[in-house]
């Protein structure tokens, strides 16, 4: 028994695999094995034979069968380490990141519009997107003759014959909430109206359907002066760096005097750097409020002034992130969205988002 103990017990150490190992237990304590032979063969003993030789083959069998197990366990371990060894992984590398969804980036600038104009103590004001000709035209100082009232320019709802009420438009700007807000809260204040608008034009630089964002601040001592800080300030936040602006002299119904404003840019490689170079670019339109506005939303013209400005989201986000073609917003395009939209958990602050 000594020699089957000292001959398996080295076979099975040196055993390179589990094919092997197995190979090595039916021999020793399979049916047919050695150590099985030779308890067949306890039969044929004496009672005292067996009593002595029966434990000795049992603790053989317990053994051979114990340093197999071990055996193989340490096999199982060797591969793994091997197996480890050839798939490396630093588990401590970030991990791929998938993007659940995609913030369009019309909405991510709505945001940081917002977000800016908040921090300057702007509360947002919101409208129908239907509205009466009052509301979009008379009550801001349009006449009745200006361009801006014809059909090629202005969406007008469909009347039946006979109707007499005033006719309604889809909202040319976000005025008409300026007026509303002014109606049911008046003076002072100091809001801006984002939001849809639509106008009958279509090219690279206008869509039919646009967004807008116009701002509102009303009270006693207001002046030009106080718009201008307010918009340097908007473009230094929201664009990273510092932007000079240019006010030039203009005409707009609603509002006098009235200046269209040009910010700093330079033009180079077909490509628009806002904050930098020698050039102009013009991006929204500004004023007093006019007095007969005021009047109209009732608010004493006497007491109260205040300005007013109005820029295109849209227009503003192709500045920022190089988005060439204002007609790519509205083609639901999943690719052009991946390309240029944002991750969800990207919050705007006041300097604005990261590209996605």
């Amino acid at each position: 028994m000594d020699d089957l103990r000292d001959k398996y017990l080295g076979l099975i150490a040196d055993a390179a695999d589990e094919s092997a190992l197995e190979d090595l237990r039916v021999q020793a304590i399979g049916k047919k094995g050695e150590v099985s032979l030779a308890m067949r063969e306890l039969g044929k003993m004496t009672p005292e034979e067996r009593k002595e030789a029966g434990p000795r083959l049992n603790a053989l069998k317990d053994e051979i069968t114990s340093a197999i197990a071990a055996k193989k366990a340490g096999l199982e371990d060797a591969a793994l380490d091997e197996r480890l060894r050839a798939e490396w992984l630093d588990v401590t590398l970030p991990g791929r990141t998938r993007r659940m969804g995609t913030i369009h980036p019309i909405s991510q600038v709505w945001e940081e519009v917002t977000t800016i104009f908040a921090d300057m103590g702007f509360s947002v004001a919101e409208g129908p997107q239907i509205e009466t000709d009052w509301y979009n035209f008379d009550a801001l100082n349009i006449p009745g003759h200006h361009p801006a009232r014809a059909e090629m320019d202005t969406f007008y709802m469909h009347r039946k014959d006979g109707d007499n009420r005033p006719p309604h438009v889809l909202r040319t700007h976000t005025s008409p909430v300026q007026i509303r807000h002014m109606e049911a809260h008046g003076a002072p204040c100091r809001i801006i109206a984002p939001g849809r608008v639509y106008r009958a034009d279509y090219d690279q630089t206008h869509t039919p359907m646009f967004h807008q964002v116009e701002g509102l601040a009303i009270d006693k001592d207001i002046s030009m002066a106080n718009l201008k800080w307010v918009l340097e300030e908007f473009f230094t936040a929201y664009f990273g760096t510092t932007v000079k602006t240019r006010f030039r002299a203009s005409h707009f119904p609603f509002t006098e005097p009235s200046a269209e404003v040009d910010i700093q840019c330079s033009f180079e490689g077909g490509t628009v750097k806002v904050g930098e170079g020698d050039d102009w670019l013009e991006v929204l339109g500004s004023g007093m409020v006019h007095p007969k506005v005021l009047a109209a939303a009732s608010v004493d013209p006497d007491q109260w002034q205040g300005f007013a400005f109005g820029m295109g989201i849209d227009r503003i986000a192709m500045l920022k992130y190089g988005i060439p073609d204002l007609r790519a917003f509205f083609d639901a395009d999943l690719r052009w969205l991946r390309h240029y939209g944002f991750g969800p958990m990207e919050v705007p602050t006041l300097r604005g988002g990261t590209a996605g």
